[in-house]
């Protein structure tokens, strides 16, 4: 076992949730505490756990400091969704709950499910509640625990897709906390008599360094960019039939800055499995091995990356065959042709019809432009459409007989949905970016309400230069963490302070290689002056077909 597990090198975070009582702590009494919006210190950790992240408006944190007010606390809860599927049901429950409850915001997140955003903390219990009543939590949507399991997100990919699909509910249950904390505070179960029927033999009381992701990837599409992740598992399909998966372990994108220990890293292909005996083995032990060898002491170098890159490659290869009792077998062949969304009208092998809807950074709101978060409500009220998120933080109408096409696209233009997507340009639709300001406590630039107003201005570029039909993936995040994913980007932006961003180039169009830092913190000007030359460079230079991330890497613009 890692000496980072000692009692007496551990961090602070660590030693609260070997305090916790598995995860309860002190969260009844925070929430009966109403002379204030916060919750205390120690809970503020674990209701991580439970699904939330305490939060408060950072627009007005001056404005109240100088009224020697209380900052404006709220609450973000993040639903457990493996594999991102609502039914129509479910759909109009969240509707509701976020007008009740939150901003009124639907918000779809990179790892395929919803967000809600601004809840008080009198208003977390109801959320809760409200969500249970559709069978739908918000257990170990956060913390240092399995995350939500994410799936290669069209039918249309694969014959077989709700086959693989499956297999996103199948590694929550494995990875989700035996406790029963969620339970009692949230829905006023008793607690047990027997506290024994809650060991945890996965998390023990010490749960993981932090947090975990797995995903799912259908070849040829890495639209769940499966490298990025913990555990990634590479569907293997011959001849429509499941093989099983080759598995990948050790992704992660967080950095800090200035920290030259902390680096993104892409996960490592370990071999294959051919059965489900022992590919939920495999994924139990890896999750056993980055819990005994994580590091405890620096949440900075906790992720799973680093304790593969501290043991080696082969070390923890050889530890995960002995805690499974058997070989991984070499990997198998595959090949990722691309990695986007299927936007639009598609129809699957069964003949049921799908529409991928462009949700500009997940968020399912009513403008003047288009009212799509009435066109969801009403889709979802006539019940002709279940309801699908992709990795990419966009939604899908799903599963639509022939018979109800009309009836779903008569709503859809109604609302203006179907050309809000179609007039939507690619390097638009290829955008991703994380919520930052106003909400998230870690961000030091803008993100989600900046990225649209830089995507215009970069078109005006793309159109000079004649490329306004390339489907260049760009990333923005408000700090280092990487939580838009902007590392493996053909162009990625990482805020270094407000208004100011590193210039990332190089990622591929599949997600199988790691972009580089080309220019540090740059303004606004100073972006569309470096993409100007760069775009006109790669539309007088290029190669038939060639992306902008491997034309920058030929023409050694930058190098990896």
């Amino acid at each position: 076992m890692s000496q980072n597990n000692n009692t007496n090198n551990l961090s602070p975070v660590e030693r609260i949730k070997l305090a916790s009582d598995g995860l309860r702590g002190t969260l009844k009494e925070s929430l009966r505490n109403d002379l204030t919006g916060a919750l205390y210190e120690d809970d503020q950790s674990l209701i991580k756990f439970h699904g939330m992240y305490q939060q408060d408006d950072r627009d007005r944190r001056e404005e109240r400091s100088a009224k020697k007010l209380e900052w404006l606390y709220s609450y973000m809860v993040r639903l457990r969704l493996p594999g991102g599927f609502l039914t129509p049901e479910q759909w109009e429950a969240l509707h509701h709950i976020a007008g009740d409850h939150a901003t009124g915001i639907i918000k779809i997140t990179t790892r395929q499910t919803i967000q809600l955003h601004g809840i008080v903390k009198s208003h977390i219990k109801p959320t809760l509640q409200d969500f249970n009543t559709v069978g739908l939590d918000s257990i170990a949507a956060c913390g240092d625990v399995n995350r939500n399991v994410i799936c290669a997100a069209h039918p249309k990919q694969s014959a077989i897709h709700e086959q693989i699909f499956a297999y996103a509910d199948k590694l929550s249950q494995l990875g989700l906390p035996k406790t029963r904390a969620y339970y009692e505070i949230w829905l006023n179960e008793e607690p047990l008599t027997d506290k024994t029927k809650e060991e945890d033999n996965l998390y023990q009381d010490r749960y993981l360094p932090r947090k975990f992701k797995m995903a799912i990837a259908i070849p040829p599409n890495n639209d769940v960019d499966v490298f990025i992740n913990d555990l990634g598992l590479i569907a293997i399909i011959e001849n429509e039939q499941l093989k099983g998966f080759n598995i990948v372990a050790g992704g992660g994108l967080g950095t800090t800055h200035g920290n030259p220990n902390t680096y993104p890293r892409l996960g490592t292909v370990l071999g294959f499995v051919d059965t489900d005996e022992k590919l939920f083995k495999a994924a139990y032990e890896i999750i056993t091995i980055q819990r005994d060898y994580g590091n405890r002491s620096d949440r900075k170098l906790s992720r799973l990356k680093y304790t593969i890159d501290k043991m080696g490659v082969e070390q923890f290869k050889a530890e995960l065959e002995k805690r499974c009792g058997f070989a991984l077998e070499p990997a198998r062949a595959y090949s990722f042709t691309e990695r986007h969304d299927l936007y639009g009208w598609q129809q699957n092998h069964e003949g049921k019809w799908y529409y991928t809807v462009f949700t500009e950074n997940g968020r399912v709101l009513d403008t003047e432009a288009v009212t799509l978060k009435s066109a969801m409500l009403e889709v979802a009220q006539v019940k002709l459409a279940n309801f699908r998120f992709t990795a990419n933080q966009k939604l899908i109408l799903a599963d639509i007989e022939p018979a109800n096409k009309a009836a779903v696209a008569a709503i859809l233009e109604k609302h203006h949905v179907l050309a809000h997507t179609g007039q939507a340009s690619e390097v638009r639709k290829n955008s991703i970016a994380c919520v930052a300001f106003n909400t998230c406590p870690l961000a030091l630039a803008e993100a989600q309400r900046y990225l649209p107003l830089l995507i215009d201005k970069i078109e005006v570029l793309l159109a000079r230069h004649k490329l306004d039909k390339e489907a260049i993936s760009v990333r923005m995040t408000g700090c280092p963490n990487g939580c838009g994913r902007p590392y493996v980007a053909e162009i990625g932006f990482i805020g270094t302070a407000y208004g100011r961003y590193n210039l990332h180039l190089g990622g591929d169009r599949y997600g199988t290689r790691l972009n580089t830092k080309y220019r540090e913190n740059l303004d606004e000007a100073a972006i569309l002056q470096e993409l100007d030359g760069l775009l006109g460079l790669y539309s007088a230079k290029r190669k038939k077909n060639e992306s902008f991330g491997d034309f920058v890497l030929r023409e050694k613009i930058v190098a990896i």
